[in-house]
């Protein structure tokens, strides 16, 4: 799934992105590790995976759109 990067705090490793929909979905510094990024601007594209649903739902890896996520699904 692709998002807009919306905020990133350097110092927690945590921010949120904007959904395709104009959601915002917050992520935290596990999620931010786990795509191996060292920075973040808002507005970068990513590409991200999710776990759960409705207010459950939250980002469980975050990495720029051009890099490949290692855990996806293969098609």
């Amino acid at each position: 799934m692709q998002a807009t990067a919306y905020t990133y705090d350097p110092g927690t490793r945590a921010g949120s992105v904007l959904l395709d929909d104009g959601t915002p979905l917050p992520f935290d510094a596990a999620a931010f590790d786990a795509g191996g990024l060292r920075l973040l601007r808002p507005g970068q594209r990513v590409r991200i995976r999710t776990e759960g649903d409705g207010d459950d739902r939250r980002v469980v890896f975050l990495t720029l759109q051009t890099f490949a996520d290692p855990h996806a699904p293969k098609a």
